[in-house]
């Protein structure tokens, strides 16, 4: 079984793009969901830390329970939690791939923008392709 693992916002319109995405980019089996709504600010501002800690903790499991071996932060279109352009949503997405990478060394990462269409673009990577 084969891990990847998606930060990304709770809503539904994201969710199964972002899994089929994720599950054809990384060849996993399976996507851990880490969802809040906005994550992108959360990871990329620090705050609130309330949420940054439970993202955090929720990566930690995925990682070292799950052995997942890639990251994605994901922003997308209309987001309710992050009610900003994409301009500034995909300034966070790299903000929060930098922070995420002081943590977490050896995952892939990725940013992932999903459009008014639903479509997934990789819009940032580091690491390995596989």
């Amino acid at each position: 079984m084969r891990f990847c693992t998606a930060i990304n916002c709770m809503d539904g319109r994201v969710q199964l793009p972002v899994i089929n995405y994720m599950k054809s980019r990384f060849q996993a089996d399976y996507v851990d969901m880490i969802t809040e709504p906005g994550p992108c600010l959360i990871l990329a501002e620090g705050i609130p830390d309330d949420l940054l800690q439970s993202i955090l903790k929720r990566i930690d499991i995925s990682i070292n329970v799950h052995h997942s071996d890639s990251l994605a932060v994901v922003g997308h279109f209309d987001c309710a939690g992050n009610p900003v352009d994409r301009e500034r949503q995909l300034e966070q997405i790299k903000k929060a791939l930098s922070f995420l990478r002081q943590r977490y060394p050896r995952p892939a990462l990725a940013g992932l923008w999903v459009d008014e269409n639903w479509e997934v673009e990789e819009i940032a990577f580091d690491g390995p392709k596989t």
